[in-house]
């Protein structure tokens, strides 16, 4: 099973609840095998709760087109194939723009002249471990990338039936990574707070995980008892299930700043958390 674990905007818990969800799995006499993918790329932050012992370093390049002038036609058949606009052919040379290029190849295979050809260019890298019984890897995108989905669509190559878990962290919002983090999954986990803000995001992310890729979602408020019921109305309009409700808690956010998760703080939280599994099973099979 692949849950992916989302919000519409940063800070709403997204993280602490993927985190305290794979620990309390992870602690069960039964435990199933977990795999933890950190798909936040341009701001990771899952290891410094998991605490992963780090065993491997992957490079993530993707092929940018380097044309050979001396063989170029100048005719703009690459230009006419890339829907990026990333390369532009002018009358006297041609242009290439690797911050828009998608390495999608096309270019290449368009030009008669075979004037152009590919060369690797790092995006960033893959870390990998272990953090106890579960599997960890996390991306990090390099300073001054604007493209993060190929490192997260490398990261879900690491998925496969060995795993009877994937928790997917996915980066906050709407844009391109959070869709690649979402596809392929059974069941998207929205984390939300009942705020104006909380639902006006929560709207948005709904819309791209239900309504454009077809996912069942459900729904866990954060800080509960702040705000005002905006996003039980809503969720109780669309019919989505809330799934588990974490209330304003000071001893939360303390062990929080310290970097201690909830279920380290409040053992209690392991049952809840497990119990938010089995509720995200029910989702998946209805």
């Amino acid at each position: 099973m692949i849950v992916s674990i989302a919000s519409g905007k940063g800070g709403t818990g997204k993280t602490t609840v993927a985190v305290n969800l794979a620990l309390s799995l992870a602690s069960n006499a039964d435990a199933p095998k977990i795999l933890f993918l950190d798909c936040d790329v341009e701001e990771p932050n899952a290891h410094l709760f998991l605490n992963p012992t780090i065993t491997e370093r992957e490079v993530v390049n993707i092929l940018i087109p380097h044309v050979d002038e001396t063989l170029c036609a100048h005719h703009g058949r690459c230009t006419q194939v890339c829907q990026f606009h990333a390369i532009a052919a002018l009358p006297d040379t041609t242009l290439v723009f690797p911050e828009l290029c998608h390495g999608c190849g096309s270019c290449t295979l368009a030009c008669p002249e075979q004037a152009i050809s590919e060369h690797p260019h790092q995006l960033g890298i893959i870390e990998a471990g272990r953090a106890g019984q579960i599997r960890f890897a996390h991306g990090i995108l390099n300073v001054g990338e604007p493209m993060a989905t190929p490192i997260i669509r490398r990261l879900k190559q690491r998925i496969d039936e060995s795993y009877d878990l994937a928790i997917l962290d996915a980066p906050p919002g709407t844009a391109c990574p959070v869709v690649e983090s979402m596809r392929g999954a059974d069941y998207v986990l929205m984390v939300t707070e009942p705020t104006p803000f909380g639902l006006h995001d929560l709207r948005l992310a709904v819309q791209v995980a239900r309504d454009e890729l077809r996912l069942p979602v459900g729904v866990v408020v954060n800080q509960d008892g702040i705000g005002d019921k905006g996003v039980d109305e809503y969720c109780s309009s669309e019919g989505i299930p809330i799934l588990m409700r974490i209330p304003l808690d000071r001893r939360i956010a303390e062990a929080y700043s310290e970097g201690i998760t909830i279920v380290e703080a409040l053992p209690e939280y392991r049952e809840r958390f497990a119990e938010l599994m089995e509720r995200i099973k029910t989702g998946v099979l209805t």
